[in-house]
């Protein structure tokens, strides 16, 4: 898998691996590159089957098999402990990995996420798998922006996303490969198993997020022995870009306070 390494370069400098959303672009996270790498090592990755990451993934294609492929870029890395940022579908494979590998962790930080599908997620997801189905991949990107930003900034950035979004169209992922990556999402479910990770957690959400209710984190942060729950007002479901001073300040923050 591509991976890009920021940074303190010494494998024994504490680590920090985030692990992308939907979309799987290790480019997800450049808001945060400058904060973090003062003081960490900061790793970000394409995940297998998006981006620089080429490759076919299978129908039956699961968030374990995701956990399984960061845990061995982690490895190829020599990386013994790392704290683990997960975005949505990236704090799904951070879960799987307090579950299968929990010494591989010194931390999770787990935004926007959820450890069961929930029908309004579903709906917004059923959606995506519509307009794909009839090739209107333009307004896959619309919606995606709609789900991801709150209303002001898309107002006040829409320059910006106008050419972002006809960037993406020239170069849009593999149709079976987001598909495949849906249906693990949507099938990832863990409910019984939340009491059982221990690694210490910052389950954090945004009251304004329209893809993911924010009550899901509060269901991590409730049922898990060593989480808590920070919920931001403003930001959407991409508050690590819309607000990152704010969302970095954040992380940072907890991160500190378990060194």
């Amino acid at each position: 898998m591509h991976y890009e390494i920021h940074g303190l370069t010494s494998p024994d400098a504490p680590t920090v691996v985030f692990s992308s959303g939907l979309g799987g672009a290790a480019k997800f996270w450049q808001p945060q590159l400058a904060d973090f790498a003062q003081d960490y090592r900061v790793i970000t990755y394409d995940q297998r089957g998006t981006n620089k990451s080429v490759g076919d993934l299978p129908a039956n294609y699961s968030i374990s098999d995701m956990a399984d492929e960061l845990a061995a870029l982690l490895k190829k890395l020599e990386v013994q402990q790392c704290h683990l940022v997960g975005h949505a579908l990236g704090g799904l494979v951070g879960l799987e990995l307090g579950l299968t590998q929990p010494n591989l962790l010194q931390s999770l930080v787990l935004v926007n996420a959820w450890s069961s599908p929930n029908p309004h997620t579903l709906r917004c997801f059923d959606i995506r798998k519509a307009l794909l189905a009839a090739d209107r991949k333009d307004m896959y990107l619309k919606l995606q922006a709609l789900l991801l930003y709150p209303p002001d900034w898309i107002a006040a950035n829409a320059k910006h996303l106008d050419d972002e979004e006809a960037h993406l169209l020239n170069h849009f992922p593999d149709v079976n490969n987001l598909l495949a990556r849906i249906g693990a999402l949507s099938a990832f479910d863990i409910d019984d198993k939340l009491a059982g990770i221990t690694t210490p957690t910052l389950a954090l959400a945004n009251k304004d997020d329209t893809l993911v209710p924010w009550q899901r984190s509060k269901v991590l942060a409730e049922a898990m022995p060593n989480a808590e729950l920070s919920v931001m007002g403003y930001g959407g479901h991409a508050s690590s870009i819309t607000v990152p001073e704010e969302f970095n300040k954040l992380v940072l923050e907890y991160l500190q306070r378990l060194a």
